[in-house]
């Protein structure tokens, strides 16, 4: 039940980067749900393995790098859906940190401590 809240407010937090953000189109309810899924396996799967071969850059960096890599990322996920589009790196520069922000801050709503 938790897995499938924080889809649902993952879903919600890219609908409102998609009104937040020029340049970053998502077409519908739908689209978002299939795209917060996609972003999450995007992250899952490839986005552990180039955060790990970047950890040198990350750490010259000061972890910096690591916006270009949630970034990239999330273009990536464009790829994938159809309804989701970024219009240019910057758009997925700030689409995916706003993203990142809504969606941590709408799962902590969400997905509050239970109570002892």
């Amino acid at each position: 039940m938790k897995l499938l809240l924080r889809w649902l407010a993952s879903a919600a937090a890219l609908l409102a980067v998609s009104y937040l953000v020029p340049g970053v189109v998502v077409a519908g309810f739908v689209a978002a749900l299939i795209a917060a899924l996609v972003i999450g396996l995007v992250n899952a799967t490839i986005g552990w393995v180039v955060k790990l071969i970047t950890t040198p850059i990350r750490w010259l960096t000061l972890g910096l790098f690591t916006l270009v890599i949630n970034a990239v990322l999330f273009w990536l996920a464009t790829q994938f859906v159809d309804g989701f589009d970024v219009d240019g790196p910057v758009a997925a520069l700030i689409g995916s940190l706003a993203y990142g922000l809504l969606a941590a801050f709408i799962q902590g709503l969400v997905g509050g401590k239970k109570k002892k």
